[in-house]
Order: C-alpha cells, then sequence, then structure tokens
C-alpha cells in the first residue's frame, strides 16, 4: 500500500548525502549536445528532448540495453579535456541543488579517457587523454566546484569487471591522488565474470587493501548473493554497490548486518535495470529497514534514468513507508561509512547533526 509522502520529502530537504553515483551516467544533456557540436560528433538528436527520447528511460531494460544507452552520447565527452573537467564541475552543482552537502562520483578512467573503448565515429580521432590525466581534470571540476557551491565532492575509481588489464593502473592512480580527492576503488559491470577468473581484479584489490585504498564493489545487483560473498571475502569490499540479493543467503546477510557492511542501494534504479522485483513494496531495502542495515539511498546513473534524488526518496516514501526519521538515519550512514578520513567524516557528521537539530549521542 501507498503511503503519503507529501510531508515527508518536504521536511527532508535538509542535508544528504549520496555515495553511490556514475559520473558519465550523470551528465547534463545540453553539455552532451555542447560538446558534440563543437567536436563535430553526430548525435542521435540536436534537442535535449530529442536526445532523451534515446538515452533516457522510465520502463525496465536489460543490462545489455542499458550499457548500449552509453554508446548514443559519450563519443561526445570521452577523451575531451574541457568536457570532462567540465562535466565533474556540473555534477557538483546539480548535486548541491538537490541538497546534498557531500558526495562520492564513481567512473572508470579509461573509459573517460577513451582508450578505444567508446565507439567512436569514422571521422573522429580518439582523444588523447590518458586516464591519469583524467583523474587530474575530474579533481579539478571537482575542486572548482566545492568553491563555488559550498559543498564537498569526491570520487572512486573504477575497474570494469571485462577490462582485468586495467586494474593496476586503476589503484596505481587511487594511491596517486589520494590526497588530491580521490577515495576509494569500486568494480563495476557484469557480474557474471567473477574475480577468480580474472585475477587482475584480485591483485589490485588486494593492492587497495595493503594501501590503505578504501573498497567497494558492485555485487547483488543483477548477479547472486555469491557474488556478493565474493565481494566481501576476496576483494575485501567495505561497501557493496546495490547488494538486494545478499538477502537470499541468510548466513552471509547476518554476516554482513554483523560486519556493518553497508548496502549502496538506488531504488529507482534496481526497477529499471530489472534488478528487483518491480513491486516496490516487496523490496529488499524494507529489509534492510527492518533488520536496521547499514545503508543508503543513492540515484546511481540520473541522466539514463530521467530522476534526481528526489525520486529515490519518493518512492521509499510513497511505498515503503519511510518516516522523516528513516531518511535521516540513512544519511547518517551514508556519512558514517563514506570514505574521507577520520576527522573530515566526523566534520560531516557533526553537520548533519546539526542540520537535523540533533545530538549526535542520538541512537535509532
Amino acid at each position: 500500500m501507498a503511503h503519503n509522502s507529501t510531508n515527508n520529502i518536504q521536511t527532508f530537504n535538509k542535508a544528504r548525502v549520496e555515495l553511490h553515483l556514475h559520473l558519465d551516467g550523470a551528465i547534463k544533456p545540453e553539455t552532451i549536445l555542447y560538446f558534440g557540436k563543437k567536436r563535430g560528433i553526430k548525435m542521435p538528436a540536436d534537442s535535449v528532448e530529442g536526445l532523451m527520447s534515446y538515452i533516457g528511460y522510465e520502463e525496465p531494460l536489460n543490462l545489455t540495453q542499458f550499457l548500449e544507452i552509453f554508446n548514443h552520447y559519450m563519443p561526445a565527452i570521452a577523451g575531451d579535456r574541457e568536457a570532462v573537467k567540465r562535466i565533474a564541475y556540473e555534477l557538483v552543482q546539480m548535486k548541491a541543488k538537490e541538497g546534498v552537502i557531500y558526495f562520492e562520483a564513481r567512473y572508470s578512467p579509461h573509459f573517460l579517457a577513451n582508450s578505444n573503448v567508446v565507439p567512436i565515429p569514422w571521422n573522429q580521432k580518439p582523444g588523447d587523454l590518458t586516464p591519469d590525466e583524467v583523474v587530474h581534470l575530474v579533481n579539478q571540476g571537482f575542486q572548482e566546484g566545492e568553491k563555488d557551491f559550498k559543498i564537498k565532492a569526491r570520487s572512486i575509481l573504477c575497474c570494469m569487471r571485462h577490462m582485468p588489464e586495467w586494474s593496476a593502473e586503476v589503484v596505481r592512480l587511487c594511491k596517486k591522488y589520494r590526497n588530491e580527492g580521490v577515495v576509494g576503488i569500486d568494480l563495476a559491470g557484469d557480474e557474471s565474470l567473477n574475480c577468480e577468473t580474472y585475477s587482475g581484479h584480485g591483485k589490485a584489490y588486494e593492492e587497495a587493501f595493503k594501501s590503505g585504498i578504501h573498497r567497494t564493489v558492485h555485487a547483488g545487483e543483477a548477479g547472486p548473493s555469491s557474488v556478493v560473498k565474493e565481494a566481501v571475502d576476496i576483494l575485501k569490499a567495505e561497501r557493496i554497490g546495490h547488494g538486494y540479493h545478499t538477502i537470499e543467503d541468510p548466513i552471509l546477510y547476518n554476516r554482513l548486518l554483523n560486519l556493518n557492511i553497508h548496502f549502496e542501494t538506488c531504488p529507482w534504479s534496481s526497477y529499471l535495470t530489472g534488478a528487483c522485483n518491480p513491486d516496490f513494496t516487496q523490496h529488499p531495502i524494507i529489509r534492510f529497514r527492518k533488520d536496521e542495515a547499514n545503508y543508503s539511498l543513492n540515484t546511481d546513473d540520473p541522466l539514463i534514468f530521467k530522476s534526481t534524488l528526489d525520486k529515490d526518496y519518493h518512492i521509499v516514501s510513497k511505498y515503503m513507508g519511510f518516516t522523516e526519521e528513516e531518511f535521516m538515519r540513512v544519511n547518517i550512514n551514508a556519512a558514517s561509512s563514506c570514505f574521507l578520513p577520520d576527522k573530515e567524516k566526523e566534520e560531516l557528521l557533526s553537520t548533519l547533526y546539526e542540520a537535523y537539530g540533533m545530538v549526535q549521542s542520538t541512537v535509532f
């Protein structure tokens, strides 16, 4: 049954924290059109409305269809220095408008560098950006955005399951830029490609663990609970991207509850990618809430999902009965599980408690 959500949403625009957000899935369509025109790269349409009819959707697709969407617009962005820095800056602006005071955005440096990954039109040369320069440009965009919009932004660098040969460089870049805005490492892509088969990921995560680099892994979204177990036991993940199917293995789920592993949940995304039962009243988030699991609410790819964080908050309020107290709890969860250094994390938590009119010792 749906619940009345209006008051909850209106009273919870105070201070939000977002941990699962893809930079390349959170670009302004106007920016895509601008760089497509500037670079002479033909887009599927020449208006925002037309472009969004190709790259945005509101009904479930499968993973293959979802991944194909990036091919429609990433050629306009990948490999261009100005574009990479600008999308980072504009993401800070977008999140500030949503009431977010801290976010972590993730991306593949190789994907944004081009690296022969993004299909390039026959008459275009690939960009000459290196993954290293991409990270530097994103850091610059975030830092300039922080000054202008008065919120905090950090990044997580993604390994890709189908490209284990990139992973060593990803962890090297995490180490190089750990004091300039990069706070962690992620593994994204097709969950059927396990990391034991692709040992490059395992070695990269082992190095990240030894070097004190924070670790999250996409797992248990479309894939089974065994992928989550692999993420925790082999890759030493501190957070799980999505993680819905964890509840199918009660022993694993209870172990993760006891370990206080954080689940980065994305309600609207989970509907559109077919990751969960389309009936929101049967969503695993309800179980997470009931068990007081450590989890947060996030948008994932707001460009493609035609959404903002308000959409996800509305869904859990309308269909899952979220109260303002639960919204505060999940944001405090997010701040507690973010990858900031301890002192900055404490400052973030203090800011939230102050915004919520709470004393820091409050227990939910």
